[in-house]
């Protein structure tokens, strides 16, 4: 259930990016520092019948920027990933799920070293999970929270 507090900025989320929105992709879950999304296996399917690779990133790479909306200062911050790496296990035959969370320790941190430095890095150790709760893809990452530059626009 997404908070009401969080409604419109998942929806600017998940419509922001044309490749995001064609996926199909689904927030589940947004309250504060915590989110569970979902892909659908429908509309993702490759060549063999499993969850297509790339859908399996973009449920990756999209986390580390909805978990930033619900956990820093979106009004002083924007996220940007540095990098990320995804470890395929087993073919995904079903909708897939990722759950994301910091503790408030955790996000007081990053945003006051990004408060001292102008940027943070956060690192993501990631399990996409199918509707059998097995692991499919193990996603690490690196992302970045930035000061909001004064004059730059990157509503969300």
């Amino acid at each position: 259930m997404i908070e009401e507090k969080f409604e419109a900025v998942s929806q600017r989320a998940l419509n922001s990016v044309e490749g995001i929105k064609r996926t199909g992709l689904k927030i589940i879950d947004l309250k504060e520092r915590y989110s569970k999304t979902l892909m659908p296996l429908e509309g993702n399917v490759n060549h063999v019948g499993m969850m297509y690779a790339g859908s399996l990133f973009t449920i990756g790479e999209f986390s580390g920027g909805i978990i930033h909306l619900v956990s820093f200062d979106i009004n002083r911050f924007f996220p940007i990933v540095k990098e990320i790496s995804i470890r395929f296990r087993r073919p995904a035959l079903t909708d897939v799920t990722l759950e994301v969370s910091f503790t408030k320790e955790e996000a007081d941190s990053i945003q006051a070293e990004a408060e001292k430095n102008e940027k943070a890095d956060f690192t993501l150790d990631l399990e996409i999970k199918d509707q059998e709760n097995e692991i499919v893809s193990i996603v690490n990452g690196v992302w970045q929270i930035r000061k909001i530059p004064e004059g730059m626009d990157v509503s969300i």
